[in-house]
């Protein structure tokens, strides 16, 4: 029965929803508060096996952390990527962790940052303050195992019509929502994932980013000093450190490559193609008509497609002269503002851009992936009246993930609770061939 009820807690949209899915599917008549006990607490037992991982994997020599597992097999291409979402906390929930800091940080001036524990709240996020009341930031990562060719050459050196076609594009870009503060955010807010796949699929056929072969997500409220050594040990379980060709995929966020410096530094470095694609089409169309705005973009982003970076960043810094320094007075949309945003973020990943190299190594180019992630755990965990204590946020985020993975973590965790209970070895029964 537990089975079922966390099956509706994690599946269903709410607590409510889940009791009423429950009763109709099921016949069992459950209540919303009910199903949310039950949830929370297996969802804290996930979270303590969770943290007993990461502890064991911070305790392997630094050669074998960086090795593969016993009985593991590598996949051929190894893929990372780490976002950040943003969920609702309740008052009691942040005024509970402000108290709890503050008496660390009085018993303890010097205190070594805390472990792992699932039950504690993490230290405030100077990103999540910057937003509204309520809205603070959940991490999820994405892991991959995929397969594709090496190639000698780019085996798509033209940039697909489709990111030249004005209409994909503009609806591209407005979806990424650029600098809307929390506290306006949209409830459900995520890139819609069409624009992107029917630029690919545009005709005629063009290179196609390479394949996945498994999955594995998490999802955390923890601190990133944290998240970062739960992604680490959930990649080393995939056996990901031993892939052949090895990728670490994020936007321009610098929590993205503090992981990436921190755990994944042999992985290569790519920045997501379609942030810095909307990066490109606003500095191109700042201070210009809309027709001279398309045309830059369309060299410009041209450009970036085929790994020339510096040719954008020299337009970019003749553009900065013809326009000025930005003024303390300019808004963020002005002109000169927008090119000095553009210009920074496309110095500050350049060597994150080589898109014709990956695109040889059979490495994907893009975020989506994680873009998509960060949409599915919102279904769950995010809406204007959806209000989170920080243990319940930690529940259900970690069993979204669990029900979101491909390895089917979940049916794991069922037999070794069982074994636990019972002192007895759970057998499946093997399908008919």
């Amino acid at each position: 029965m537990q089975k079922r009820i966390i099956h509706a807690g994690v599946t269903n949209t709410s607590f409510a929803d889940a009791s009423e899915n429950l009763l109709q599917l099921g016949d069992l008549v459950v209540s919303a508060k009910q199903v949310e006990r039950v949830t929370q607490g297996i969802g804290l037992e996930r979270c303590a096996e969770r943290a007993a991982a990461v502890a064991c994997y911070q305790a392997l020599p630094l050669v074998k952390r960086k090795g593969v597992p016993a009985g593991v097999t590598p996949p051929p291409v190894a893929v990372v990527g780490t976002d950040g979402g943003r969920i609702q906390i309740l008052e009691r929930a942040l005024a509970a962790a402000a108290a709890a800091k503050a008496a660390a940080a009085q018993a303890s001036p010097v205190a070594a940052p805390p472990a792992a524990d699932a039950a504690s709240p993490p230290p405030s996020e100077a990103v999540a303050e910057r937003g509204g009341r309520h809205w603070r930031e959940d991490k999820i990562g994405l892991l991959m195992g995929m397969k594709s060719a090496v190639s000698e050459t780019d085996p798509c050196g033209r940039i697909p019509v489709g990111f030249l076609d004005p209409t994909r594009m503009g609806k591209l870009v407005r979806e990424l929502r650029k600098g809307i503060p929390l506290a306006e955010e949209p409830a459900d807010q995520a890139k819609d994932p069409t624009a992107e796949t029917d630029a690919y699929d545009s005709r005629p056929p063009v290179w196609k980013p390479p394949e996945m072969q498994q999955k594995r997500l998490l999802g955390s409220r923890q601190s990133w000093e944290l998240f970062g050594p739960m992604v680490a040990s959930a990649a080393w379980a995939m056996g990901l450190f031993g892939s052949a060709r090895r990728a670490f995929l994020g936007d321009g966020a610098e929590t993205n490559w503090t992981v990436w410096r921190d755990y994944f530094s042999s992985f290569t470095p790519i920045l997501d193609f379609i942030h810095a694609l909307s990066y490109v089409y606003a500095a191109a169309h700042a201070g210009c008509t809309k027709t001279t705005g398309w045309l830059r973009y369309r060299e410009w982003i041209a450009w970036v497609w085929e790994g020339r970076v510096g040719r954008v960043l020299e337009a970019l810094r003749a553009l900065q002269a013809e326009l000025g320094e930005p003024k303390e007075e300019d808004k963020e949309t002005h002109p000169r503002q927008v090119v000095a945003k553009t210009l920074t973020y496309l110095e500050n990943n350049q060597r994150r851009m080589r898109y014709d190299e990956y695109r040889r190594q059979g490495l994907p180019i893009t975020s989506s992936y994680v873009e998509s992630a960060v949409k599915q755990f919102n279904q769950r965990a995010k809406g204007t009246e959806k209000f989170w204590t920080e243990k319940g946020a930690e529940a259900i985020l970690q069993l979204r993930g669990d029900y979101l993975s491909e390895n089917e973590p979940l049916d794991a965790f069922w037999d070794r609770r069982q074994a636990k209970t019972s002192g007895q070895r759970p057998y499946r029964r093997r399908e008919a061939a």
